[in-house]
Order: C-alpha cells, then structure tokens, then sequence
C-alpha cells in the first residue's frame, strides 16, 4: 500500500505563476480515492532544468513511498527552440532501474509524451504530461493500476489513457 506521496509540478511557467497548477488538485483527489489516509505533500513547482528535477526526485523518493512528476513529459525543443523544455522524462529515464516508459508520437511524428514509472530506492516514481485532461487521465489509470505494482502493467495503462484523449 501506498503511504506517502509527494506530488513535484514542473515548468517554468507554472514556477512563475504563469500558467495555473490545476494539475496537482486533480493528482490529490485521485491519490486520495486510492488511499483515503494516504499523506500527500506538494512540493514549490521545480523550473525546467534537469539537474533541479533530479534533486527534487532524490529528495522526495528518500521520504515517500510514491513520487508524481507533472509535466516536461514531451519532445518540446527537442524538436524545435521555440518549444518549451521538457526534461522530466529524460532525468527519469536516466535515474530509475527497474523502470518502464511509452513514447506517444503526434501524426507529424512530434513526441507527444514520454510516460515513465520505475523505482528509486524502494519509492515508485512516475511523470504525467502537463495538459490537464492527459494528467489526470493517466493519475487516474495509475491508481487503477497500482495494486499491481508491475511497472510494465501501470506505465501501458497510463500510456494508453493519455492517448485515449485524442481518438
């Protein structure tokens, strides 16, 4: 059973107060379905920078037994400069062993999103995409999921439900 959570926002312009961080309330009401008395602790939104976004995952899997990264789940510049940065997957990729992750690719063949879950320690750490209805669509097949604790099972089920929201 999950315990612990710790919910980490990221984006530059969710940390300025430019965009509204509508994302974390709608992870709450999910993690709180799963487990009623489940501690959830939301950390200060981290800025689009890989090193930061690994300190944050570090600090926050050393206390809890799940951590749930928002956005920087997409190619962003990547593929082009004018496109925000999106690190979160990468740092993810690099950091967690055993993990699973699903690339979803738009019809111009641009990364749409990079769904990763694995284990830092004995934490469960996983990303959802920034847009709305993509978070809270993949939060919500996680916590249909995470009974299994089959890291292959929860990251198909998330992958499949963010793309769901674009038939």
């Amino acid at each position: 059973m999950i315990d612990t959570a710790t919910i980490i926002p990221t984006g530059d312009e969710i940390k300025a107060g430019i965009v509204f961080d509508t994302d974390s309330a709608a992870v709450v009401q999910q993690l709180v379905r799963y487990n009623p008395e489940m501690q959830i602790t939301r950390i200060a939104p981290v800025t689009d920078e890989e090193d930061k976004i690994e300190q944050a995952i570090r600090k926050a899997a050393a206390v809890s037994d799940l951590v749930v990264l928002i956005g920087g789940s997409g190619g962003g510049h990547r593929y082009s400069s004018t496109l925000g940065k999106d690190f979160t997957h990468t740092a993810l990729e690099a950091m967690l062993s055993p993990s699973a992750s699903r690339q979803l690719f738009g019809k111009n063949g641009h990364l749409w999103s990079c769904l990763v879950c694995g284990r830092l320690g004995d934490a469960l750490v996983l990303n959802l995409p920034g847009p709305f209805v993509e978070a809270s669509a993949a939060i919500e097949a996680f916590v249909k999921n995470a009974a299994s604790d089959n890291l292959e099972t929860i990251n198909a089920a998330m992958a499949e439900a963010v793309r769901k929201q674009y038939p």
